[in-house]
């Protein structure tokens, strides 16, 4: 199934193929408490993920031992997908910035990043 998502302000615009979405994933490490989003709890593969960014939109924050990268707008602020830290090379979207879910609905799982 093709799943559609953007930023707030819609410089940074990307799509991938992946399951149909039914639950949510959150992340209880240091970033993730900050940022509040809810991420899909399967992970996509970079040959799966399209990502178009008006230039100079996409940007990125790595931290410890920079394997994962947070994406986010520089424009808007919003963080639309991620590259995992225990599977580098493969992405986590924010279900917040996808096309026609609602994440109020949905059943959310606790990922215990604080202990990785």
């Amino acid at each position: 199934m093709k799943h559609k998502g953007s930023c707030h302000c819609g410089a940074v615009t990307f799509e991938f193929e992946g399951p149909e979405i039914t639950t949510g994933l959150t992340c209880n490490c240091s970033i993730c408490r900050r940022k509040g989003a809810t991420m899909t709890e399967f992970v996509i593969s970079q040959s799966d993920l399209t990502i178009t960014a008006i230039e100079g939109a996409l940007s990125t924050y790595a931290f410890a031992s920079n394997v994962a990268k947070h994406h986010f707008c520089n424009r808007c602020g919003i963080y639309p997908f991620h590259q995992t830290l225990r599977k580098p090379g493969y992405y986590r979207a924010n279900l917040g910035c996808l096309e026609g879910v609602d994440v109020t609905k949905l059943p959310i799982s606790v990922f215990d990043g604080a202990s990785l």
